[in-house]
């Protein structure tokens, strides 16, 4: 029967001592990519707003702009992207009138 696998690298660092990434940092560069490819895709699916009328706009970047808002404030929580669009939706739709 084998014993258990004793590595030779002190707390914190992989193999060869290459330091092992800190996980929050991983986090939190995943988590901005998400948002800003997010925020890429809503500038470039705005440049088809050119045949809708002044209050479609609204509405349009005002789901942009609260499914990035609901993304930052919950930490990229689907629900609370989908949450913040529909608020901002509602609220880029009133503005507009």
């Amino acid at each position: 029967m084998l014993g258990p696998l004793v590595f030779d690298c002190l707390p914190g660092e992989g193999f060869f001592n290459v330091p092992i990434l800190n996980k929050g940092i991983l986090m939190k560069t995943k988590h901005g990519l998400t948002v800003s490819a997010f925020v890429v895709a809503a500038v470039l699916g705005l440049g088809g707003c050119a045949g809708m009328s002044a209050q479609d706009q609204n509405t349009a970047v005002g789901a942009g702009i609260g499914g990035v808002a609901g993304a930052v404030l919950t930490g990229g929580s689907a629900i609370g992207t989908v949450g913040g669009a529909a608020v901002g939706g509602v609220i880029g739709h009133e503005v507009g009138k």
